[in-house]
């Protein structure tokens, strides 16, 4: 997929207001995944984003970190200056496009590494007992004016 069709899916599903919110915002995202992931599996699925997405899964980063959805949520959150409920949204806008964008296999295996619970953020089926949430309001994004990473 080439990199104006990425963006333009995030930024479809995100209702971000141009294409550099939807590239920061996919960015953060990747940059929260290529610390969940070992680094052979990160490049691999680097290979199949277009530049400069690929950029934050090539960041070398040592051995890949455990951690549950909560936390990839406020990692994300706190790389876009955005509150947990938008890190949520924001975060499927881009995970949702990645399955699209990749080859399957790279999105099982993304699937076996990220949390069980976080199925629902690549269009997968939704965590048990949870329901699907509805947008922040358009034009509330929740965000700071500042934030840590890409």
């Amino acid at each position: 997929m080439r990199l104006d069709e990425f963006l333009t899916r995030v930024r479809d599903r995100g209702e971000f207001h141009g294409d550099d919110e939807a590239e920061q915002v996919a960015t953060a995202v990747l940059w929260v995944i290529a610390s969940r992931i070992p680094p052979q599996e990160a490049a691999g699925l680097a290979r199949e984003l277009p530049a400069p997405l690929d950029d934050a899964l090539r960041m070398e980063r040592g051995r890949p970190e455990t951690f549950g959805r909560a936390e990839f949520l406020r990692r994300v959150a706190q790389q876009t200056g955005a509150r947990p409920r938008t890190a949520e949204w924001d975060a499927g806008a881009v995970l949702s496009t990645l399955a699209e964008a990749v080859p399957r296999e790279h999105v099982d295996r993304l699937l076996a590494r990220l949390p069980a619970d976080c199925a629902d953020l690549l269009g997968g089926p939704a965590p048990t007992g949870e329901r699907t949430e509805r947008r922040p309001e358009k034009g509330h994004r929740d965000r700071g004016d500042t934030h840590d990473g890409p």
